[in-house]
């Protein structure tokens, strides 16, 4: 594993993207596959078994994208800082700094598969050879919707601490993480990575700085996904907050993509059912 930090020039200034490299990208037989994590706003760390793609020789790259984790914090930029294409330009910033950008897959979890989408359609990258969708929403409103339903099943105070948002951080990260116990990450206890990857963002020191809420509100690209323009496969999980119809606009407009749904998972198949995950992900990487 090799680690380093990426120069990213951005409106007159220079910030740094944090990247992490398992396998070898020198002499590399095939793509690499870029891994982008959820959020916006959390880190790679959730997102580290990922790394068990390089034993079939994909080198895995994961970063954590700007205002998040170990790359530069910016806590004092306006709500307007944070958009959509300053995430691509990071995204090709990394890509061009690895020497990458001429091939290359992309797994992109949650608000990173949104991401991805958004990617292909905005800059149509010419090295991008294959996209992973994993637990992804096509628009907000629906998302937001299934996540209310879901949430009506818990016991009260679990609902009214998270309406309360993450101001009470305790009593937050308690209700939060009764929440993802169902549908966030089935494994128990908590990988330490998950946790790790929560507490840079919700822990006593966390920086919510990068916030979806307003990135990403009345966010859709139902409409415009029968342009993307890559072999697609989708993931979700049975108990995934992204369920089936959250998932369904994908795998019905993106021409010839692939669904895969794991029965034992909700929002993190690659931790629920890490060996198949990574079997069916390789394969599909492979063809």
């Amino acid at each position: 594993m090799k680690e380093g930090l990426a120069p990213f020039a951005y409106q007159g200034e220079t910030h740094h993207t944090y990247y992490k490299v398992f396998g070898e990208l020198e002499g590399r037989t095939r793509p690499p596959i870029v891994v982008l994590h959820g959020g916006p706003g959390l880190t790679h760390d959730y997102t580290l078994p990922h790394a068990d793609l390089a034993e079939q020789s994909f080198p895995v790259v994961f970063y954590d994208q700007l205002g998040s984790g170990r790359s530069t914090h910016l806590r004092e930029k306006p709500l307007s800082f944070w958009a959509i294409d300053l995430f691509l330009d990071e995204l090709e910033n990394l890509l061009q700094h690895l020497g990458i950008h001429d091939e290359f897959h992309i797994v992109g979890q949650s608000w990173g598969g949104m991401m991805a989408s958004e990617y292909v359609l905005r800059r149509h990258p010419k090295g991008l050879r294959r996209l992973v969708i994993e637990g992804s929403p096509a628009d907000m409103v629906s998302w937001n919707g299934s996540s209310k339903a879901l949430l009506e099943k818990f016991p009260q105070w679990v609902k009214d601490t998270l309406a309360k948002g993450p101001s009470d951080r305790v009593p937050y990260w308690n209700a939060m993480l009764e929440f993802y116990k169902i549908h966030g990450c089935r494994v128990q206890p908590f990988p330490e990575d998950f946790i790790r990857t929560l507490e840079f963002k919700y822990g006593e020191n966390g920086d919510r700085t990068v916030d979806g809420s307003h990135i990403l509100k009345g966010w859709t690209i139902v409409d415009c996904l029968h342009d993307v323009d890559v072999p697609t496969l989708v993931v979700n999980g049975a108990y995934d907050i992204a369920d089936d119809e959250i998932v369904k606009p994908y795998v019905e407009n993106i021409p010839n993509s692939k669904w895969v749904k794991f029965d034992s998972s909700s929002h993190t198949p690659f931790w629920e059912e890490r060996e198949k995950y990574m079997q069916i992900v390789g394969e599909f990487l492979a063809e």
